[in-house]
């Protein structure tokens, strides 16, 4: 028998006490009161308005932005599109292709598989690179998935698979074409993802701003777009995070995997996040117990640090909500249990504010 040795033993271990522990916590979560929200907060699922009642959240049948964003259905062009920084040129419709999306930057990355480059058109599987990008980096409507352990990205496509992983608000189309995607996959293709992407590391792209006032905006295929012209503006931000892109037109026209995000959250609400994160705020546990003393992952728990906001609310509420399970959501149900919403805004604030590798670079 061959024995395969574990990196990072410590930390290994740490992980499968603690792993143990919660497993005790789960035994008895039905004592735990909850405080969920009444609704998903419906920002961190690309809307301004919450979602009807129960049985009138149907999923859009309307036309929902195909991947890639608003315009991907656009008509055919010939106008050739460049980018500061690649030799390449493509038209709209190359850039938008479901079967073959522009790779601006083919230096930043791996060669991809054929599931992640091409997709599967007789499966109606789209490519991986359109909507996450070449890079894995995605938007705040979909994920970012560069970085993400192996095993945590393969459970993630099985959950999907299995009927285990959905939105806790029906209107979003996209999780819906995941779980359709996921369905269509062979296990080979899911592994051939999974590795491709587990192999880039999780780099910084979202600038994560305090601010009391921010611009008003629009939104396109879940995504926030700053208004222009005549409809700019300001307006408070209440209660929520508004993830835009630096530069509208690099990314929902374009699709440039270089052109990020910023994510503008409410004054204070990193330091009360931290306050959550770093010590649970006796309503719940520290997250690095798991997600590591850095947030950036611990074996096979995903790292938060640098991630979208949006996203990271998104899952924490789907959880609380029930329409995400499977085997990892049951360690994080007494989790999230006493979270409010507002808890969960501030946590995803303040983990989106957290640059991977920087507590090791001071160290130096």
């Amino acid at each position: 028998m061959v024995r395969r040795p574990i990196p990072n033993g410590g930390q290994f271990m740490r992980f499968a006490v603690l792993t143990l522990a919660f497993a005790s916590v789960i035994a008895c979560g039905v004592l735990i009161a909850q405080q969920q929200p009444a609704t998903p907060s419906p920002w961190a699922y690309g809307f301004a308005t919450p979602p009807g009642p129960a049985g009138a959240n149907a999923p859009a049948a309307a036309p929902a932005a195909a991947p890639g964003g608003q315009a991907a259905q656009a008509p055919p062009d010939t106008t050739m599109h460049k980018l500061p920084g690649s030799d390449r040129s493509f038209t709209l419709t190359q850039i938008r292709d479901q079967y073959g999306p522009a790779d601006w930057f083919p230096g930043d990355h791996p060669a991809m598989p054929d599931i992640v480059a091409h997709g599967r058109r007789d499966a109606q599987v789209a490519a991986c690179s359109l909507c996450h990008y070449p890079n894995g980096k995605g938007r705040p409507e979909n994920a970012g998935v560069s970085g993400l352990p192996y095993s945590y990205f393969v459970q993630t496509m099985m959950d999907f698979k299995n009927d285990k992983r959905k939105s806790a608000d029906t209107r979003k189309a996209n999780t819906n074409r995941m779980i359709s995607f996921a369905k269509a996959m062979t296990d080979d293709e899911i592994k051939q993802a999974a590795t491709y992407f587990s192999s880039m590391k999780w780099t910084p792209w979202i600038r994560v701003v305090e601010a009391g006032t921010v611009p008003k905006t629009r939104i396109a295929g879940g995504m926030f777009l700053v208004l222009e012209g005549a409809e700019a503006g300001k307006e408070p931000i209440g209660q929520r995070i508004i993830e835009t892109p630096e530069k509208t037109e690099d990314t929902e026209q374009l699709r440039n995997s270089h052109s990020g995000f910023i994510a503008y959250v409410p004054p204070g609400s990193i330091k009360k996040g931290e306050a959550i994160v770093t010590t649970g705020a006796g309503k719940t546990t520290q997250c690095a117990v798991c997600h590591g003393a850095d947030l950036e992952g611990l074996g096979p728990v995903p790292g938060l640090a640098g991630r979208s906001p949006s996203y990271i609310v998104r899952q924490l509420q789907d959880m609380q909500l029930g329409t995400r399970k499977g085997e990892w959501t049951d360690l994080m149900k007494p989790v999230v249990a006493k979270l409010t919403a507002e808890d969960m805004l501030n946590i995803a604030a303040y983990t989106a504010s957290r640059v991977p590798g920087e507590s090791r670079r001071s160290a130096r």
